[in-house]
């Protein structure tokens, strides 16, 4: 019987540290980006509907 990692499948290999954090980063990236798009939507609609932010 096989266990996972002894190396009877296929190889798996690990990506650059570089490629691993750019992924990070350009999902931290998309993910502060659409937050901050929701937050601008909200604030258009209670401008809209006749509400201040300030």
């Amino acid at each position: 019987m096989a266990h996972p990692g002894s190396g009877d499948g296929a190889a798996q290999t690990r990506s650059p540290l570089w490629k691993r954090a750019a992924w990070l980063f350009v999902i931290w990236l998309a993910s502060v980006s659409t937050v901050l798009i929701a937050a601008e939507i909200i604030k258009f609609c209670m401008a809209a509907a006749g509400l201040k932010t300030h």
